[in-house]
């Protein structure tokens, strides 16, 4: 065997090794597990709150990969497995996920699959008159965590009864963590001398409605639309009238179209995170739903002093 044969056939060996192990460690947390609830959730915030209330006794799947913003995400054929063969699927509702309708249209009739609609009985906010569609991110009041949360312990509590006390326990912990998040937010928010944030995806309105803000987006509530020329005409006009210092961005869709706005107006950038998803960075540095509400706090300080 020639040198260079050899060596072709040694990188490949690598290469399969590699890719092997990276195929094991990427699926191993989306693996369902016996002796344990197993609860899908469709998005970042419901498997957070889920891993939070079900402790040892649960194994969250979260659907949506990290760095994927999970607007127009769908599941793909080892997720629609996954979902079915689970005790528990999370879902928020409020015509947030396009997908589920279909999904669960598709489960037999002999199913023992217990469905939450996370966003049943949070105060949502209606964005038509005449039609019920909700503005789907509820998630962003921790006053309507709160409420999603226990729909999820109640979910556990219903395929798992021997546990409740700990899920109770848990929960309770976990709403204590919101409670204080929220007073945080009311506190903070009450001193600034501004009222107004300029956004690029119109996902704050719950945030705004609990802590008396306005917002002004670029975007609607999904945030690949397309804006118009007057949409950015009249968010030029908007940051000069209430004098804004910051468009505020997000990191799991394409920061340009703040940046050029932003430059236009000759303001700064800044994240505020609709927490739909966690980057890869946040993954490894541990952040999680609290912590980067808090991050988000912090930020809409600076920007309404």
């Amino acid at each position: 065997m020639s040198n260079k044969r050899f060596f072709y056939i040694v990188i490949f060996a690598v290469l399969a090794i590699v890719a092997t192990g990276c195929a094991s460690n990427s699926s191993t947390k989306d693996k369902l597990v016996d002796g344990k609830v197993n609860v899908v959730a469709s998005f970042y915030p419901l498997y957070e709150f889920t891993r939070n209330i079900g402790g040892e006794y649960v194994n969250a799947i979260n659907l949506v990969p990290a760095g994927v913003e999970p607007h127009d995400w769908s599941p793909k054929s080892r997720d629609i497995k996954n979902m079915t063969k689970s005790q528990v699927f999370v879902y928020q509702g409020a015509g947030f996920e396009g997908w589920v309708k279909d999904f669960l249209g598709s489960l037999p009739a002999d199913s023992t699959l217990k469905v939450v609609e996370a966003s049943q009985g949070a105060n949502l906010i209606k964005t038509s008159e005449n039609k019920d569609e909700f503005d789907p991110h509820a998630w962003l009041s921790p006053l309507n965590a709160i409420k999603m949360a226990n729909n999820i312990k109640e979910a556990l509590i219903s395929a798992d009864p021997a546990h409740k006390e700990a899920f109770e326990q848990n929960y309770a912990s976990y709403a204590q963590k919101l409670t204080d998040l929220d007073a945080r937010y009311r506190k903070e928010l009450a001193l600034t001398k501004k009222k107004e944030i300029a956004v690029s995806h119109q996902a704050f309105a719950y945030l705004c409605r609990d802590y008396g803000l306005t917002q002004m987006a670029i975007m609607g509530l999904s945030p690949d639309a397309e804006p118009t020329a007057q949409d950015l005409k009249k968010m030029n006009e908007y940051m000069k009238e209430h004098e804004l210092k910051y468009i505020f961005f997000e990191e799991l869709v394409s920061d340009k179209l703040a940046k050029t706005l932003a430059k236009d107006a000759k303001v700064d950038t800044m994240v505020l995170s609709p927490i739909e998803g966690l980057t890869d960075e946040q993954v490894k540095a541990g952040e999680s739903y609290i912590s980067i509400m808090d991050k988000n706090l912090k930020n809409l300080v600076k920007a309404l002093q």
